[in-house]
């Protein structure tokens, strides 16, 4: 089993990462949200330059798949000309904030979003590694704790703005005044921090015993995850996409729709919308076992994927029991779901490997299933 290549960063749109089926660029909308105007305007981007292909981020980006070397540099063009492109890689970079889906108009989450992501482009004092992000998880109840993050901005129970660091205990009441350059300073305490303990992550940083700088004084309620299901909300309705993906001319069908807000979830939100629209190639039913199925692209989509994944995956959604969760993955690398999963599959030289309640890694560590095995979805699943 050999390891697989870790590069440490995310791709950008000035920064684009080659895989197996070309340039891969991702798309940073603003506040998590594009205009009607935008989501056409990469639909159409993604037809004419990628390989029709759209993928959703685990931290609410667009990821256009399939550019070569002249298709990015005319991307960038358009980018430029819906504003969506920022000055240079480096702010570009540091531009990493994941915003709660379900504001409201007025609520300051969307202008604080905002502010916020303005002063990361312009903070050139500020180093931070390519995974390092921030979360403005402003609603009334926090939503976006399972999704990475290592400086949040969430709300007390009595409706006070907190910054939190992930992993830490306690929270640091702020204003939204002071909201940005606060959190601008806790990550600036983090990058002195670090630097002499090592650690990539504010996670890690805490886990190591370093104390977080005076104000943290607020105790965090740590509730159980909400887990969104496709469907109404307050803020407009809720889609499924199946791994992640869209083509080209799904996109532009829910762009013709409505303005569209990202979600770290594989769920796309229409803005005001009311009643489920009728478009076949989303998820619309909570129950669907989709839902709980992971699966990167895998080979040869990904240079990394010893295998193509998505069909097995496919396959043995009908046979998940409900409320587990099921995670194929072409390397071990587990890069569309880094945590454990309830079933594991892994795939390596011999076909793929099996574990429960754990990692792409934990499972490319057991014996590879035989033949039969996988060719049995009812017989595989019955292992769980």
């Amino acid at each position: 089993m050999s390891a697989p290549l870790v590069k440490g960063w995310c791709p950008g749109a000035l920064r684009p990462m080659l895989s197996g089926d070309g340039l891969l660029l991702r798309v940073r909308p603003r506040g998590g949200h594009l205009s009607q105007r935008e989501a056409l305007a990469l639909a159409d981007l993604s037809r004419d330059l990628g390989n029709g292909l759209i993928d959703l981020s685990a931290r609410g980006n667009l990821q256009i798949r399939g550019l070569d070397e002249k298709g990015h540099r005319k991307a960038l063009a358009r980018l430029a000309e819906l504003n969506l492109l920022d000055p240079d890689a480096t702010g570009e970079a540091r531009r990493n904030v994941l915003v709660t889906p379900f504001w409201q108009a007025g609520d300051g989450t969307s202008a604080l979003a905002l502010a916020l992501e303005e002063a990361l482009t312009r903070t050139g004092t500020l180093a931070l590694p390519g995974k390092f992000g921030f979360a403005v998880d402003t609603g009334s109840t926090p939503i976006l704790r399972a999704a990475s993050a290592d400086i949040r901005i969430e709300r007390a129970a009595d409706g006070t703005l907190l910054l939190c660091a992930d992993g830490g205990e306690t929270g640091k009441p702020i204003t939204p005044d002071t909201a940005v350059a606060q959190a601008i300073a806790l990550a600036h305490w983090w990058q002195q921090a670090a630097d002499m303990n090592a650690p990539r992550r504010m996670r890690g940083l805490l886990a190591a015993g370093i104390a977080l700088p005076d104000g943290f004084t607020v105790s965090i309620a740590r509730d159980a995850a909400l887990v969104p299901t496709p469907g109404p909300t307050p803020a407009g309705v809720l889609l499924g996409v199946a791994f992640g993906q869209i083509q080209a001319d799904s996109f532009a069908a829910l762009a013709d729709l409505a303005d569209l807000r990202l979600t770290p979830w594989r769920m796309v939100l229409l803005e005001g919308v009311e009643a489920m629209p009728h478009l076949p190639s989303f998820i619309t039913d909570p129950a669907d076992p989709m839902l709980r199925v992971a699966a990167c692209p895998g080979g040869p989509a990904c240079t990394q994927g010893v295998a193509p994944v998505r069909d097995l995956a496919r396959s043995l959604a009908p046979h998940l029991p409900e409320g587990l969760s099921l995670h194929v993955s072409g390397c071990a690398k587990g890069c569309a779901h880094p945590g454990p999963a309830d079933v594991t599959l892994t795939a390596c030289a011999d076909g793929f490997a099996m574990a429960r309640n754990a990692t792409a890694a934990m499972a490319d560590a057991q014996p590879a299933l035989s033949p039969q095995a996988l060719a049995d979805p009812a017989l595989l699943m019955t292992r769980i």
